[in-house]
């Protein structure tokens, strides 16, 4: 992994440009981020960032969808894009002798899309689709709906997707006054992976988007931090899905490594405290594993879990009871250095792919403004203490801001839970 480097720079019209050079990599991998997302959208249109990502994919001045898919398809490529809760970024990735290929294609779909009536009726129909096909899949739903309820009352409880009712009514020309609006500089910011030099990125970046000025960036607010709650949603799985979770800290936080190591002693992998005690010792769930949800000013740490409806309550129970334990007793010995190596096998896997440190490229520059190496990575890996884990524990794990989500048929025991069980 020596020798790659991370270098930044501008175009003449004000728009960053980071560029991670891969030594010996066949593909390089281009992505425009849009400072944009469904944090930024009032209730009429929620879900309009989302819609809008699709849209740009249907036609642009010169070329339809499937003129694009097999441009990009005979490079050796892949063109695609996501929607985030503060970005929205779309992305070219080919074999190295045709990088000129997803410059292009990135760069039309972009600065050139068509936005009509036609194609954005189409691409509702299938956004809806979508909608709809999310909350038939609890395992992804019930993420969702945590975040919903954590942030509730702030725009971070809006979800990616959007509204249904929402989406359903809106008109290309709602997609083509927000497109006016904010995929404008300053929000917008170049990435570069793989195969690929600085120079060649500013020179693209600079001829293809540096015309689309006159935007302002998102004014956001930082959510407050949220009290206790439980919530249980009707669903139709008889599999339980179940979220318990805190608010933790943003993306420029010193100690945001230390969560992420407290998760992973948490419930990352097998040999994690809540996949031995709820679901090794007493076989109470399907899956159990705990994620750390980054935006640039606050995060969550929070356990998911599927079981049975029998299990419910001794799951959520039980979970309660190793958050307990921890504060109580502290680490294992050796826990922690097992859980650093957990999560640096898992970044360094990771990374072999271009798509996935072009994501990561532009996801931290999103958030904190700053890109580091896969080696700076590590060191800060490294760098964590279990007197930092312990202190971070102590400060995030409160059950005066335990929220608990349950998504299943629910009997009235689970529908009336009192969460004031899950003090610890």
């Amino acid at each position: 992994m020596s020798g790659h480097s991370i270098a930044s720079s501008a175009t003449s019209g004000g728009i960053p440009v980071v560029v991670e050079c891969i030594p010996g990599s066949q593909s390089a991998g281009f992505m425009v981020g849009v400072a944009t997302g469904s944090r930024d959208e009032h209730p009429g249109i929620f879900g309009l960032s989302h819609l809008l990502e699709h849209t740009v994919f249907r036609e642009t001045e010169t070329r339809d969808s499937y003129e694009m898919a097999k441009i990009m398809e005979g490079a050796g490529g892949e063109l695609n894009a996501f929607t985030g809760r503060e970005m929205t970024a779309f992305y070219g990735i080919t074999i190295e002798e045709t990088a000129d290929v997803a410059m292009d294609m990135v760069g039309d779909i972009v600065a050139h899309p068509k936005i009509n009536d036609e194609d954005t009726e189409l691409e509702k129909k299938i956004v809806l689709q979508e909608l709809s096909m999310i909350r038939n899949e609890p395992d992804s739903y019930i993420h969702d709906l945590f975040e919903t309820t954590l942030w509730r009352g702030h725009p971070l409880s809006q979800d990616e997707g959007g509204d249904e009712k929402v989406v359903a009514g809106l008109t290309s020309g709602d997609l083509r006054a927000y497109y006016e609006e904010k995929y404008r500089i300053p929000n917008l910011a170049v990435y570069a992976a793989g195969s690929v030099d600085l120079d060649s990125t500013v020179a693209w970046a600079e001829e293809t988007f540096d015309g689309m000025a006159g935007g302002s960036r998102n004014q956001r607010q930082p959510p407050q931090t949220p009290v206790q709650e439980y919530r249980f949603v009707k669903g139709d799985a008889e599999h339980y899905h179940i979220a318990m979770g805190f608010p933790a800290y943003g993306a420029s936080h010193p100690d945001r490594m230390a969560v992420s190591m407290l998760s992973a002693v948490l419930g990352s992998g097998t040999s994690s405290r809540l996949f031995q005690n709820v679901r090794e010792k007493k076989a109470l769930v399907y899956s159990i594993y705990t994620t750390v949800s980054q935006c640039s000013d606050a995060s969550s740490l929070a356990a998911y879990m599927s079981c049975t409806e029998t299990n419910v309550v001794e799951a959520m129970e039980t979970v309660a009871s190793v958050l307990s334990g921890l504060l109580e007793k502290g680490l294992e010995d050796g826990e922690l250095a097992r859980a650093k190596r957990l999560v640096k096998g898992a970044n360094v896997r990771s990374m072999e792919s271009t798509e996935h440190r072009l994501y990561r490229l532009g996801i931290n520059h999103a958030l904190n403004g700053s890109a580091e190496t896969l080696e700076q990575r590590l060191a800060r890996i490294d760098a964590v203490t279990e007197e930092d884990v312990m202190r971070v524990a102590g400060d995030i794990l409160r059950a005066d801001r335990l929220n608990t989500v349950v998504l299943g048929k629910g009997s009235r025991d689970i529908k009336k839970y009192d969460s004031r069980n899950l003090a610890f």
